[in-house]
């Protein structure tokens, strides 16, 4: 099967070149963005999700360590900092709205990181898991670099925290149209800043495909978010974990 053998060969120059990690996350993500629009962007086919999940097959199957392929697939990573940044556009282009409703966008932000914060750890007390555990859990609404950065300075576990902070942004951003359908809230300002709190960038990603307005105050929500909790969980951890007797 001359296919086969070539694609043999490709995938062994690949596996020995850093170009493995990057070609490996960029047609992954393709492939699920072309499902994704042939679903109509129906939530429950999330790109990130796909993506993620072909990626993890790929590395399983071919048993590539995770070290090879981050060694191509940190160019992507290294291009998260400029995209968030670049949220600044829409945020300023949206400047006078914000100002019209700050009281309640931070009413909003303080429920909503609370929330999040007190629900996961009580939920993780009532199940009997163990301090690090809900150390870990605490700041999992929190953008990755934050929450990861509070997890370890409590004793947490920073790549347990890592991967509770994706799927709480995969679930917030497949689950939230319905949840905010079934409330009957229509307004993309309070729809995008509720998905950016509760879901970080993942969340901000697919309020920017609705609309520019979605998209801006999720993206504030997003960045509010992840400095109260910097501030909250150092605070309300020890409080907490003193309450519960951890």
């Amino acid at each position: 099967m001359p296919g086969l053998h070539r694609l043999t060969d490709v995938w062994v120059y690949l596996a020995a070149s850093p170009l493995l990690g990057l070609t490996t996350t960029l047609v992954a993500y393709l492939v699920a963005l072309q499902l994704y629009q042939r679903l109509r962007f129906n939530p429950l086919a999330n790109p990130v999700l796909i993506a993620i999940a072909i990626v993890v097959s790929i590395l399983v199957i071919t048993g590539t360590p995770y070290k090879t392929y981050f060694e191509g697939a940190q160019f992507v990573h290294f291009m998260l900092g400029p995209a968030t940044v670049a949220l600044a556009m829409p945020l300023y282009k949206q400047w006078h709205n914000f100002r019209r409703a700050v009281l309640p966008l931070m009413l909003g932000l303080a429920a909503g990181s609370v929330t999040a914060v007190v629900t996961a750890v009580g939920i993780a007390y009532a199940m009997g898991a163990p301090r690090q555990i809900m150390v870990s859990l605490a700041p999992k609404s929190a953008t990755t670099p934050i929450a990861m950065a509070i997890s370890e300075r409590f004793g947490g576990l920073p790549s347990l925290t890592a991967v509770l902070v994706i799927c709480t942004g995969i679930l917030g951003a497949v689950t939230a149209r319905y949840i905010l359908n079934f409330l009957r809230i229509d307004s993309h300002p309070v729809r995008g800043f509720a998905l950016g709190v509760a879901s970080h960038g993942i969340g901000t990603a697919r309020a920017l495909q609705v609309s520019a307005e979605m998209g801006a105050f999720a993206g504030l929500g997003m960045g509010l978010n992840g400095v109260f909790t910097a501030v909250l969980v150092p605070v309300a951890m020890p409080l907490m974990l003193r309450w519960i007797g951890s």
